[in-house]
């Protein structure tokens, strides 16, 4: 079995650990894995998850990659936020400051997001530090709009009584509770594929179930609400897109029409048997495209690629 696809409740040990103070004076918790002068790659979890969810990523890209990862307000070692804290505007603030921090003037890294990590990337596609730092950009099983009318999680007919019946769900303050046999069949249904092996439900569920219910509910009001398609032609830089077929979360139509309103796409790809958690389901796939995005996109000093340049020059 190889590194990548090895699960262990051991997380990956980071090379250095700091908080970042965002716009607002919150306070993000940053890991930075692997060598501080190697090619760089940003990872942003998605809604209930921590930077946990990236361990497989983690524990291959950092033998040869700078790592950095974050937990999002009120997720994982980073403090929850006020009330007026939980918007998208937050999510890209926090990115904005959390590359600011981790990264030198000019230096370049490839930017993963997925699902709420995602959103992140998309609402923050034109802010200034997006544009300094990121040098491509992979979102995994994430939508831009209607989150709760294209929801496949309730197995209603689509229509106004689903959608909200999906938004009562998403803001629903009920206590997860402890993870037991039940509470990973749950799961599994609700964020991933039927053929998804046990090891990684457990571990899906034992990130999901620590994430804390206030801001579990505050994120999913936002989600509830959730529009940027606005923003989508704001994210100029090469951008792949990774879906898992059977997402009942964000599913492929989000995905398409996220891919068909990028001003730079790099394509789609939707992965047979997968559900929404598709990191720690398809970890060999999620890593391979974040490879090959650095090996095209980024050098070791942070400049943008030979790749990049060409396609600089076909666009102008």
């Amino acid at each position: 079995m190889s590194r990548l696809t090895r699960l262990t409740n051991t997380p990956p040990v980071p090379a250095r650990e700091l908080d970042v103070v965002s716009a607002d004076g919150s306070r993000i918790h940053v890991e930075l894995h692997g060598p501080e002068d190697a090619p760089a790659v940003v990872l942003a979890h998605g809604w209930t998850c921590s930077t946990r969810f990236w361990d497989a990523q983690v524990r291959d890209l950092a033998v040869d990659h700078r790592v950095v990862v974050y937990d999002q307000r009120g997720h994982g070692r980073t403090p929850e936020a006020g009330p007026d804290g939980y918007s998208t505007r937050a999510l890209a603030d926090d990115l904005e400051a959390v590359l600011k921090a981790t990264l030198g003037p000019g230096r370049k890294a490839v930017l993963g997001g997925h699902s709420m990590g995602g959103m992140t990337l998309m609402a923050a596609g034109g802010r200034d530090a997006v544009r300094e730092h990121g040098a491509a950009v992979l979102l995994c099983s994430t939508g831009s709009s209607r989150l709760t009318a294209e929801s496949l999680v309730l197995p209603l007919r689509a229509g106004a009584f689903r959608t909200r019946m999906t938004t009562a769900v998403l803001g629903a303050r009920a206590p997860l509770g402890p993870v037991t046999a039940m509470s990973k069949v749950i799961l599994k249904y609700a964020t991933m594929g039927r053929g998804s092996a046990p090891e990684r439900v457990d571990a899906c569920a034992r990130i999901v179930h620590a994430c804390p219910r206030r801001a579990r509910v505050a994120w999913g009001h936002v989600l509830a609400e959730l529009d940027l398609e606005a923003r989508l032609p704001e994210l100029r830089l090469p951008t792949a897109v990774i879906a898992g077929a059977e997402d009942r979360l964000t599913p492929p139509v989000h995905a398409r029409a996220i891919e068909a309103a990028l001003p730079d796409s790099l394509g789609l790809t939707v992965l047979a048997g997968t559900g929404h958690m598709t990191p720690v389901e398809a970890p060999e796939v999620v890593t391979a495209k974040l490879r090959e995005l650095v090996a095209l996109y980024v050098t070791v000093e942070g400049a943008g690629s030979a790749a990049a340049a060409v396609r600089e020059e076909e666009v102008a």
